[in-house]
């Protein structure tokens, strides 16, 4: 009787089934964007739709204006990365009518996150719509347990490109001009979506936007739990090394010679080296002779602020998290991966591993607090739910099944949308301080993408004094907003 007790307490229990259905709940407003004075509604949402055999329940914020002619009045669909991050960050950084107020630098101003009228948001030249990934923001799937099915880089994209889809179908905007932005692995992601619309859903966008670019994770292959990259590849070391130098020069830790140069005078000529000198030693692997390790590593150290000891000593390959703890380990402090203007505080100054991110500590709560309070008390959602910022469990577990035995790439995707839909402009913003998606990497990938001469005039390449969300720092975010305003006008 015991035993059968025991095998029935051991039975599969039912998944927990979650009823789910379209809400809506909007509120208008006026504000000042550019110059202009508009009137737009703020929507907070779910669009609910079957994707891949499985009911799905998707979250998305939107601000739209107010009597605007759909055929004419462009439309953005933006979405952040991680994976695993909700899209709270460029909805309340950078094109929502409200951000989150930092100081001038970036840096926060409290603990709890206080909303400012945010006059840099593109409302006056397009409609936005911020879409949270499944399991992050309030996005849901009916079925529990399907919830993980969708922590998939393959599925993931349909989804996203059905939301679309089923946006446009029920909005009325397919006459709309279409723009597509993604922020960090949301690039890899929105590199996908564009080929799956054009050549599945022939949905053709006037411009993507690509934030803090990553599509090919060749360019950034680094195993944090050994502290090396790929076997045989030395790429992440040659391209990572313009922001280190960047960092050391910013936090003060290099010699007058470069610390007088303006940024940019320097970073060409630590490029320059990074592809040149550096590479080719690199490329000797073992077989490079000691006087040519010595010259390369006293350069290195001359760039980067490191010793050329320390340097020597891991094979003049400089690894992003000994490089975060080393720069400024004489004053017990690191620098952050994200942003690596933000210097945190680890309890032992020994180690090659932060204990964690500055930056991202610095922006998490700030993020949180905005957020809930906007929802809640700005648009008036009514739920008990709590919105997932960002889903660490959805990072680990992340499926890229269809890239086994090989780096994660959507390069090609991006190549293939743009030769065969040569009237999609593409910007891409940099952050000169991003030790996650380097811009040094990003354009050696555009670089390495075989696009036609013809079709290269229409990338734009645009760089920011800050990190991966450029645009926390204010005189990045007044440079961004007025390129992308100018972008989209130039491109409707």
């Amino acid at each position: 009787m015991g035993k059968d007790k025991k095998k029935k307490s051991k039975k599969k229990q039912k998944s927990e089934s979650r009823p789910l259905k379209d809400t809506k709940t909007s509120k208008q407003f006026t504000g000042q964007f550019g110059s202009e004075e508009v009137a737009y509604t703020a929507t907070a949402a779910t669009q609910v739709f079957e994707s891949q055999s499985e009911k799905v329940s998707y979250f998305y914020v939107s601000y739209t204006k107010d009597d605007a002619d759909p055929a004419t009045r462009p439309i953005l669909f933006c979405f952040n990365g991680g994976p695993g991050s909700s899209t709270v960050w460029l909805n309340l950084g950078l094109f929502g009518p409200k951000r989150m107020a930092f100081d001038e630098d970036g840096f926060k101003e409290g603990m709890q996150g206080r909303l400012v009228h945010n006059e840099q948001s593109i409302l006056d030249v397009a409609d936005v719509v911020c879409i949270d990934a499944m399991g992050t923001g309030l996005s849901r799937t009916e079925d529990k347990d399907k919830e993980k099915d969708f922590h998939h880089w393959k599925k993931d994209i349909a989804a996203f490109s059905e939301f679309i889809v089923h946006y446009l179908n029920r909005n009325g905007r397919w006459s709309s001009p279409k723009y597509l932005a993604g922020e960090s692995y949301g690039t890899l992601r929105g590199a996908g979506i564009a080929r799956e619309l054009f050549a599945d859903h022939n949905v053709e966008f006037n411009g993507i936007v690509f934030i803090s670019m990553i599509l090919n994770y060749q360019t950034s292959a680094i195993d944090s739990s050994n502290m090396l990259v790929h076997p045989g590849n030395d790429l992440p070391f040659a391209v990572y090394l313009p922001t280190y130098a960047a960092t050391a020069w910013y936090h003060g830790q290099l010699a007058d010679e470069y610390q007088q140069m303006p940024l940019r005078e320097f970073l060409d000529e630590v490029e320059e080296f990074a592809l040149g000198e550096y590479w080719s030693a690199l490329a000797q692997g073992d077989l490079i002779d000691d006087d040519r390790r010595k010259t390369v590593g006293e350069k290195l150290a001359a760039f980067t602020g490191l010793d050329a000891k320390f340097i020597d000593h891991y094979d003049l390959r400089i690894h992003i998290m000994r490089f975060c703890k080393e720069l400024l380990r004489d004053q017990h402090r690191t620098v952050g991966r994200i942003d690596s203007r933000y210097k945190g505080i680890d309890r032992v100054k020994a180690g090659n591993v932060l204990e964690a991110d500055p930056s991202i500590d610095s922006t998490g709560g700030v993020a949180a607090s905005a957020l809930n309070t906007y929802l809640r008390e700005e648009i008036g959602l009514d739920t008990e739910e709590v919105y997932n910022i960002m889903g660490m469990e959805v990072w680990k577990n992340w499926d890229y099944e269809d890239f086994k035995g090989r780096y994660v790439d959507t390069s090609e995707a991006m190549r293939e949308v743009m030769s065969r839909s040569p009237g999609t402009k593409v910007f891409v913003a940099n952050g000169y301080y991003d030790l996650a998606t380097p811009h040094f990497a990003t354009e050696y990938t555009f670089s390495h993408m075989g696009l036609d001469p013809e079709i290269r005039k229409n990338v734009q390449m645009e760089y920011y004094e800050a990190g991966h969300m450029m645009y926390v720092h204010k005189p990045s975010l007044d440079q961004l907003a007025a390129d992308l305003r100018a972008f989209v006008t130039q491109t409707s």
